[in-house]
This record gives structure tokens, sequence and C-alpha cells, in this order.
């Protein structure tokens, strides 16, 4: 049985407007692997609370999707070997 789940994945904008398309689309690629994805939403440009990487300001996305429960481990796996992803919170969404 398929869970619903929510994500925000935060990218590195200092790596330009071209390469932040392409890597919103590899990352939504890599959720339609092994998920339904329901709605996408860029969220665009935003001051992070907390200085990451160097970075004032982070590139956000946000996912609501849904899959099997095995696949939150999966995709967190994925993003975290991917470069320029700075952060990533994948919470399954309550009944």
């Amino acid at each position: 049985m398929a869970n619903k789940y929510e994500m925000i994945v935060v990218l590195n904008p200092s790596i330009g407007e071209e390469a932040l398309n392409a890597l919103s689309d590899a990352v939504k690629a890599k959720v339609e692997e092994g998920a339904t994805i329901e709605t996408m939403d860029v969220i665009g440009a935003k001051k992070l609370a907390f200085e990451i990487e160097d970075q004032k300001v982070g590139y956000y996305l946000q996912f609501t999707f849904s899959a099997e429960s095995t696949f939150p481990k999966e995709i967190e796996r994925k993003l975290k070997i991917t470069e320029n992803v700075m952060r990533y919170l994948v919470v399954r969404v309550g009944e």
C-alpha cells in the first residue's frame, strides 16, 4: 500500500540558473523512479536561517508524492550523494 509523503529539497543556488533547472529535473526524475508525484512546487531562492556550505541562500523544491514505505530511504540515499543538494527532508503525511 502506498503512503503519502512530503519532501523539501534545498539546492545550492551558486551553480547558476541553467544548472539549477537541470538539477531540479534530475531530482524530479529520481522521485519518479519509485513514486507517483502529486505536486512539485519550485519555491525558489530563500534566505537560510543559518549558513550551509558558506551559502546564505538556498533554492527550494517541494514535492508531494505517493510511494511504498521503502522509497523514502532510497530517495534520501540518492539525494545524499547528489552534488549541490545542500539539505533534504522527507516526512510521511498523517492519515
